[in-house]
């Protein structure tokens, strides 16, 4: 079995306008020069103005789609998104340890709406189950209030939910998304050592739909080519800005970000 191109696996839902969830971080990957498997969790009727109906697969189905490719395939990165309930997540907890390589959750739990999207019990062992075996999770402000049940409206409580979910709920570090602070675009990384904040201008676009997905399955794609976390971190913010400077005005709502934009950056 060859070794020597990074592949990394993402396990998350199907966004059927193709912005976020399984293709975005696909996409992603494939910018990124990392070879990208995926198992799916649930399938989605959704566009750019939000998700009209959710179909959640057999857990079975999910654990023999994750079978398959650890039984045949290289992994260097692992990435989750959206894991709707307890179950789905007792296979993965199931399954990561033996891989050995970094894990990346992007914990798809809130709605733009603020609406949960997951019970309390998965709440509950996500917190207690899933988030200790992660290298990296990156939830938004509004995902990190829901983890810590803190109120998380500046910078300074960015630093400290980061820092509360490592040291609180054991994650490997912390990276707290600020997209919707009013001012800059600044997110703030907690390694475990240190703090480390990534500030950009921010761009004004209703365009970002998928942003998350996208932001974290570039993180993994840096990491399964063996990059230190914050150089992972740093490049990653840099992709997602570009996606996001260049993004696609499609659809009646939210657009989506442009995968591939960071070539025509380079170009320029």
């Amino acid at each position: 079995m060859s070794t020597a191109t990074p592949c990394a696996l993402t396990i998350a839902g199907s966004d059927s306008s193709g912005g976020a969830g399984i293709q975005a971080d696909l996409k992603t990957f494939q910018e990124l020069k990392c070879y990208g498997m995926s198992v799916l969790t649930s399938v989605t009727a959704q566009n750019t103005t939000g998700v009209q109906a959710v179909h959640h697969l057999p857990t079975a189905m999910i654990q023999q789609q994750l079978a398959s490719i650890v039984s045949d395939m290289p992994i260097h990165a692992v990435k989750t998104g959206m894991i709707a309930n307890q179950e789905m997540m007792k296979v993965i907890v199931d399954t990561l340890p033996e891989l050995q390589v970094p894990y990346v959750m992007d914990p798809v739990m809130v709605a733009t709406s603020g609406e949960a999207l997951i019970e309390p019990e998965a709440r509950q062992y996500l917190r207690q189950q899933l988030i200790p075996l992660t290298t990296l999770i990156t939830p938004n402000i509004a995902e990190a209030a829901y983890i810590t049940e803190e109120k998380v409206e500046t910078v300074a409580d960015m630093k400290e939910a980061a820092t509360h979910i490592v040291h609180g709920f054991g994650a490997g570090a912390a990276l707290i998304k600020g997209g919707h602070l009013q001012e800059a675009a600044i997110d703030v990384l907690y390694d475990g050592n240190k703090v480390h904040v990534f500030e950009t201008d921010r761009i004004s676009t209703k365009n970002t739909h998928g942003t998350g997905c996208t932001y974290s399955a570039a993180i993994t794609a840096f990491l399964s080519q063996g990059l230190p976390l914050v150089r992972a971190v740093e490049r990653s913010k840099h992709y997602i800005t570009a996606a996001i400077r260049h993004a696609f005005n499609l659809g009646y709502g939210n657009g989506p970000t442009n995968h591939w934009a960071i070539r025509e950056e380079v170009r320029q």
